[in-house]
Parts: C-alpha cells; structure tokens; sequence
C-alpha cells in the first residue's frame, strides 16, 4: 500500500494521470506481493491480465525480487514480455522504467499535486484515514518469513521526516493515523535511537519518543494514533501507560504467531509464550481498555497435537480480542520448508479451523461486555447524512481487518452522521464479529 502511494505520489508530481481502466491507460504498473503462495498466484494472474488487456506492464514489489525455479527472475521466467521488473521499495526503478516507456508530461511542484497531503502525497485510502511507514525491512529471521530477503534489514525513516508527514496527514483532514512497519517496535535500533529535530525540537529515534510526539501533533485535530505490528519487546511496557492516559488509541497489534516456546523456537521468534502471557496480564493492569489484536499460525512444521493445545489455552488465557491465523503454508525460499515434521494439509486447515473456533468465542464474549456501554465512532459511511444509519469503527476496530460498528438511524431528527467525523454512540447490541449502535 505505502510503496504504492510513494509511486502514485512520484507520477502525478510528474504530471502522469492515472487510469480507471487497463484498458485506458498507456501503461500499467503492478505491485505485487510475494509472502505466501496464494498472493504469488493472485499476483502472477493480475500481471497476466494487465499484458492481456493492455500489454504495456511494469511489474514492482516483493515478487519482483523472487527467482524461478532454474534461476533467474520468476516474474520474467511467467510473463517474458513485461517492460520492467523491479523489487521492492524502488520508486525510482519503477519512475525510470515509466521514464523510458512513456515520456513525463511535466514536473510540477510537490505541493501542487491535486488530492495531495502536502509531503505525505497521495493516499490511497479514504480521506479521513492514512497509513504512515516508519520503517522499511526486518532485523528478524523468521523461518517461516522471507520478507528480510527482500525487502532487507530495517532501515528507520528519519524522525524529522516521520512526523512531518504524520502533520500534513492531520492538516489534510485525516483523523486516524495508522503506524505500520514491518518492526514497529525496533523503530530507531538500526540508527542507535539517534536524535533528530522537528520543528525545532530534539526527538530520539526511538518508539516511545515517536509516539508520545505524535500524539502532541495529532491532539489539536482530535485525531487517533493506532500502532500496527509491534513485537511484544519490554520497550512496550513504556508505551501501555500512555495508552491508558488515551493520549494514543489503547490498541495494539502484536504479531504472536504462536504461545509454545517449543514452536517458537523454531520459528526463531524474539520471545517465548510465557513471557507473552505475562506481559498481556501486566499489560491489561495498567491499561484496563486495552485491545490486543493478533496472528497465530496453525500447523507449523513439526507442531504436535499438545503443542497446539497450549496455543488454544493461550488464546482462552490471554483474551486476544481480535485474532487472525493461517494454516501453515511452505513460502518458496523459507527455512521452515526445511523443518522435519510437515503436516498434512488437512490437519493443518483442522487445526486452523479449530483456533478460529476459540479465537471467535473468546472475541464474541468480550464484545458482549460492551452491550450498555458508549463509544466514540469513526464514520466510514453515512449515505444521506445516515438518516438510515451508517457504518463506522471503534477505537478497536482497525480498517478493513477487525469487527465495525453498524449504525441504527439516530433517534433525533436534527442527529447526523457524515463520513471522517466522530460520533458517540450506545452500543445496543452485536453482530458476528460488530456491534450494533445508536448514535446519541
């Protein structure tokens, strides 16, 4: 999403238009993903619609950096007539590929860009929300993980930079800021936490310090900060106590992947399950409102039937409120493939099914407590001003991955909703993973 937006931004300051169509446009470009074997196939497929409907393609992203099976570059050896192939985080790859197939119109000033954030650029996300990446690549060497091998080890954006976006975001009318990376917490480690400056100020490279300074900038616009992908490190714990002044949304993502030291260890994950456990209960003291939202993997190689029964006594013990898991999938060029003890992959979609089972549970309990309760709601839609309701999100409810709030008509007249503005509402009820609500 972030390598798209930085391209998009690079072609319309440029003076490129883009295209509704692949039919329309004089050249398409394709990012695409190359994690497991689902987004390679569904990355493979829309690079061979665009040469069908177009035949002008740039392909950029992870599978760009992939080799084929007898070496070389996969996405070369399945679409030979490509124009371009780069890998990830190479806007200015992409920029002369597109260079050298279609002439740049113009090149504008940056700030003149219509729909632009200033120097954020463009967003691909509705307006009232806004990715921000603050790193690029991992330390980690997951065996289960090849995105160090393509996007490499993490580099940290200058702070100055960081928060200067983060402040164009919040002029432009963003009112949820979502910090993402591939190692939110690790933010700084590559650079020794040095000090930059933001408007004049000394600010640490550093996860505490980013956050407390964003939470400064996004006060003024009453806009929330959500942190995505932060390792459970014992540099967190300074972070829970902010959350439970509500300076910062009391919301973190925490990739577990799983509760068993045993499977950890072969997953080479930096923590084991019970310091996990521990922290979440220390966690949840100092910040009562705290939501936790995560990913497991079920039926890792290796994994046996007790080994998956701690990681569901974890999940009942732990409270994940929102908890996603893949059934182990081999990624070409992964460590793990090398593992002995490969499962079936029908124990392993059993197993998979099994977790979500509880995972569900567990999340539909905690979801019931709020019934009776007030919430502040982010609308994502509200047609007709929501005189017939609407839909929006809590401050547990990332975009597009966790539950949403379903909007009842407001029982005022005078009561409306409009999209990228809050409203308090009385949460009468729940829905599967939402809740159901009446704006007061």
């Amino acid at each position: 999403m972030t390598d798209s937006e930085l391209i998009l931004t690079q072609l319309s300051a440029e003076g490129y238009q883009t295209s509704k169509t692949f039919e329309g446009a004089d050249l398409v470009i394709v990012n695409t993903c190359g994690f497991i074997d689902d987004a390679v196939k569904e990355s493979l497929d829309t690079i061979g619609e665009a040469l069908a409907a177009n035949g002008r393609v740039i392909v950029t992203g992870c599978l760009g950096a992939k080799a084929g099976d007898a070496g070389g570059n996969l996405v070369r050896q399945m679409h030979p007539s490509v124009l371009a192939v780069t890998g990830p985080h190479a806007t200015q790859e992409v920029m002369d590929a597109v260079h050298a197939n279609l002439p740049k119109p113009h090149d504008p000033f940056l700030d003149l860009i219509p729909n632009a954030f200033g120097s954020a650029g463009i967003k691909l996300t509705p307006r009232h929300y806004a990715y921000l990446k603050i790193s690029e690549g991992c330390n980690h060497r997951c065996t289960f993980c090849i995105i160090p091998s393509m996007r490499g080890d993490l580099v940290s954006r200058s702070i100055g930079d960081v928060l200067s976006d983060a402040k164009a975001l919040f002029e432009g009318g963003v009112k949820e800021l979502l910090v993402i990376s591939q190692d939110t917490s690790a933010y700084g480690v590559d650079v020794k936490y040095r000090t930059g400056f933001w408007d004049g100020k000394p600010v640490k490279t550093r996860m505490l310090e980013l956050v407390q300074t964003l939470a400064d900038i996004a006060e003024p616009y009453g806009a929330w900060v959500r942190l995505h992908y932060v390792y459970p490190y014992p540099s967190v714990d300074e972070i829970i106590p902010f959350m439970a002044t509500g300076r910062v949304l009391p919301y973190l993502d925490v990739p577990l992947q799983h509760s068993h030291p045993d499977v950890l260890k072969r997953m080479k994950r930096p923590a084991s399950g019970e310091k996990n456990l521990e922290r979440i209960q220390r966690w949840r003291e100092a910040c009562p409102e705290l939501v936790i939202r995560s990913t497991f993997i079920a039926g890792f190689p290796g994994e046996t039937e007790e080994e998956f029964a701690h990681l569901l006594d974890f999940m009942r013990e732990a409270q994940i409120d929102r908890a996603g898991c893949f059934a182990y999938s081999p990624v070409d060029g992964a460590v793990a493939n090398d593992i002995p003890g490969m499962l079936p992959l029908e124990l392993r979609e059993e197993r998979r099914a099994r977790f979500m089972a509880v995972a569900e549970e567990v999340s539909a309990n905690k979801l019931l407590k709020r019934v009776g309760s007030t919430m502040q709601v982010l609308v994502d839609s509200a047609p007709g001003l929501g005189k017939k309701g609407g839909v929006g999100r809590s401050y547990a409810d990332a975009p597009e991955i966790d539950g949403i709030v379903r909007l009842l008509p407001p029982e005022k007249i005078s009561k409306t909703l409009k999209v990228g503005e809050f409203t308090k509402a009385r949460i009468v009820g729940t829905q599967g993973h939402d809740l159901v609500a009446l704006p007061i």
